[in-house]
């Protein structure tokens, strides 16, 4: 069994989903601190003018440390959804599939979700569910699995779902091989397998390809049923942990 653990990230880039793809099961990291002006938040779509960044603005705490992804509020009174509805619609109302994916994310826009974890995670969800992906994805605020390092704790949701193999974003490794190679998973005998992908180059309305946009991009400009197989033309070999360091 394949694991892959992400953040919830506002309408993820097409790697998010190729690793979520690969994998058995995929934990939606969301019971950890929210960071400021981070892919949690925020991201890009293409518009006549180049890359527009829409943001999720959400109520601060006294305490910054207290303020996770899944209990951060969102501030319905900047009126942020109307604003990112205006902005979509206006850059992609020439798109081939506007008229199939506007309704969808629309309705999305619409649900009743209050925090920033429970209207990025519904999102991921929706697309996933549209787009043909199968992976069982998990809330880790539903597990209740606690403490530890990074690693360790990234470990144990492994070893609560008897994975043999956990799949990572490259970023990762900062931590994951600090003190020694495969780090905790090693230790625990558990196969770790570091993401690569190469961004898939598509038809997009507004001129010059730009890679790196919010899914919804792809959605807009290949529609629902061709988006998965797009997303894994870009998949490459994984690289296990002893290949990745020593190309280091």
């Amino acid at each position: 069994m394949i694991l892959s653990i992400m953040q919830p990230t506002f309408n993820p880039w097409l790697g998010y989903f190729d690793m979520m793809d690969q994998s058995d099961v995929f934990v939606i990291y969301d019971d950890v601190q929210l960071s400021k002006q981070s892919w949690q938040v925020r991201n890009r779509i293409k518009t006549a003018g180049g890359e527009l960044y829409l943001s999720i603005p959400y109520l601060k705490t006294d305490s910054y440390r207290d303020l996770l992804i899944y209990n951060a509020q969102t501030n319905e009174t900047l009126l942020w959804r109307e604003k990112h509805l205006k902005s979509i619609e206006n850059s992609y109302r020439r798109a081939p599939f506007f008229s199939e994916v506007f309704p969808f994310l629309k309705g999305i826009y619409e649900q009743d979700n209050k925090t920033v974890a429970s209207f990025t995670a519904n999102m991921i969800r929706r697309i996933v569910s549209i787009i043909g992906i199968e992976t069982n994805l998990i809330n880790s605020s539903d597990l209740g699995i606690n403490g530890g390092s990074k690693d360790m704790r990234l470990v144990n949701f492994c070893q609560h779902f008897h994975a043999g193999s956990y799949l990572s974003p490259q970023g990762s490794a900062v931590y994951i091989e600090e003190k020694s190679p495969g780090g905790e998973f090693a230790k625990a005998g558990i196969e770790v397998y570091y993401h690569e992908y190469k961004h898939p180059v598509y038809n997009q309305v507004h001129g010059d390809f730009i890679p790196y946009m919010g899914v919804i991009d792809l959605l807009f400009n290949l529609g629902f049923s061709n988006s998965l197989a797009a997303i894994r033309s870009g998949r490459q070999s994984s690289i296990h942990y002893r290949i990745f360091n020593s190309n280091k």
